[in-house]
């Protein structure tokens, strides 16, 4: 799958390309860590060893990295990468800072405990071993050089493995999570005052209370997988997860569960012509286009317009309403929608004058090989014209009139807003101040304001001062001690005197 997934998604980054002309052998090896990672390790999150959950923690944190350095998936990485932290303890955590524990030196002979918790571990990662060499055929080829992979299991034995675990593994989360739950309620009981313990209480009940309605409802969800498991939930469940489904409050996991463009990815190229003779090209920012132009690196940024293109290529432009509209707004030079093009005007060639007509191309792109070679600037990609996707149109065009009526787009009466309202006339105004800034650069800057720290050098200045003041006490405090021991010399001296 890989050898078609780094081309095919969405966004790619340049990190993409590279991974793209990897060896076969190591792209199917690749798909068989990221089973292994998605599929077997999360069981190790509820082990009761230590090592085996930083072994998860940074299997996974391993992939997603990967995943980001080869994709644009905006913040669903980084998400997935701060909810394993959950697996990590403080004496970790503290190790990473400098401000670790020192640890008791190891006795020998180790304890039965260490013992038992050693051989648990090894066998945990015994089976993890074998259960990929089993299932995946795992294979070193001595000839070639390389290491050979299949998948060496059938759809139905999946399906039945599915039906088999689902609900033990709901069983076993349900015992993790009622653990911590009464660790909690013992840590509340814990709290010194009666006040204070009434209080840890009260937040207890509350937390644990939404803790377990919000696993519960997500049970609805991840039982999706099998069927007959979602079958066997309590009904109860079930009238829960219908009574919150319009919020969205609990999902199903499942992005891009088919592989797409396998005989090459499909892109939709718009163009736009005055004479209908001369036709240009409308560049996107972060989608493919020009092949000579760099995949782009957009995450956290979702950029949404390029991210719908993507979707709108696989199938016929009907099933994409919106697209119809979007060549409206753009033969019509509505600002808004062209900045969803390009932020920086100067890169829309019809920023003078908005096209009289639009049309839109169908093509099939495929990254270059690290072989191929070119006069110029290297191609990142290389492209074939398949079909139209969307006819030419004008403003006016029966063609256009006819598909702007039937997804009841024509004449389609906007929302009405509060001419004196503060918040539109605030994001309008901070609109107007950003025009050359794209989506990742103000989200960027953001992060940047929001982790300096804050009047770094009044701080300083602050510490300089607390220094100087604590510098002249101590010489003040050296200065009285002297004084008390000279007038101490100096009555001994009188004493002896006056005998």
């Amino acid at each position: 799958a890989l050898t078609y997934h780094y081309e095919t998604q969405c966004i790619p980054t340049p990190g993409a390309w590279f991974a793209h002309q990897l060896p076969v052998w190591f792209q199917k090896f690749s798909v068989v860590a990221t089973y292994v990672i998605e599929i077997a390790i999360p069981l190790l999150f509820f082990a009761p060893i230590r090592r085996l959950r930083l072994f998860a923690f940074y299997s996974q944190v391993l992939l997603q990295v990967l995943i980001i350095l080869t994709g644009n998936y905006n913040f669903f990485n980084m998400l997935t990468i701060i909810l394993a932290f959950s697996l990590l303890d403080e004496e970790h955590v503290g190790h990473w800072l400098g401000r670790s524990k020192r640890r008791h030196a190891s006795t020998w002979p180790p304890s039965l405990r260490s013992l038992f918790s050693t051989l648990l571990e090894l066998s945990a990662y015994g089976l993890l071993l074998y259960w990929s060499v089993q299932y995946f055929g795992l294979e070193i080829n001595w000839e070639k050089r390389l290491l050979d992979s299949k998948v060496a299991f059938t759809y139905h034995e999946f399906t039945t493995w599915l039906r088999v675990v689902t609900l033990p593994l709901v069983g076993l989360g349900f015992l993790s999570l009622s653990w911590e739950i009464l660790s909690a309620m013992y840590r509340c009981a814990c709290v010194r005052g009666c006040f204070w313990k009434l209080w840890a209480t009260l937040q207890w009940a509350v937390f644990a209370t939404a803790t377990m309605g919000m696993f519960a409802i997500s049970l609805v969800p991840f039982t999706y997988i099998d069927y007959e498991s979602n079958g066997k939930l309590w009904p109860g469940i079930h009238q829960m997860f219908n009574a919150v489904e319009r919020f969205q409050v609990v999902n199903s996991y499942g992005l891009f569960r088919r592989m797409t463009g396998v005989g090459g990815r499909p892109e939709v190229v718009l163009e736009g012509s005055y004479d209908k003779q001369t036709w240009t090209e409308i560049e996107f920012m972060y989608k493919p286009g020009n092949v000579s132009m760099a995949p782009p690196v957009v995450a956290p940024h979702q950029p949404r317009l390029d991210w719908q293109m993507w979707f709108a290529a696989l199938a016929h432009h009907s099933s994409s309403p919106w697209f119809t509209s979007f060549v409206y707004r753009l033969l019509q030079g509505k600002k808004d929608v062209i900045r969803l093009v390009q932020v920086d005007e100067s890169r829309y060639p019809f920023s003078a004058r908005p096209p009289v007509y639009i049309r839109a191309q169908l093509y099939k792109y495929w990254f270059t090989g690290s072989a191929e070679g070119s006069e110029g600037p290297a191609p990142w990609w290389r492209r074939q014209r398949v079909q139209e996707f969307f006819p030419t149109v004008s403003l006016g065009d029966p063609t256009l009139e006819s598909l702007l009526n039937q997804h009841g787009l024509k004449d389609k009466t906007s929302l009405k807003r509060s001419a004196d309202a503060f918040l539109p006339w605030l994001l309008q105004s901070l609109r107007q101040l950003s025009p050359p800034l794209s989506g990742p650069a103000v989200l960027w800057a953001l992060y940047l304001v929001a982790a300096t720290p804050a009047d770094r050098g009044g701080a300083e200045k602050n510490g300089q001062v607390r220094r100087k003041e604590v510098k002249e006490a101590e010489e003040k405090g050296e200065g009285r001690a002297r004084g008390v021991a000279d007038g101490h010399g100096d009555g001994l001296r009188s004493t002896k005197k006056k005998k």
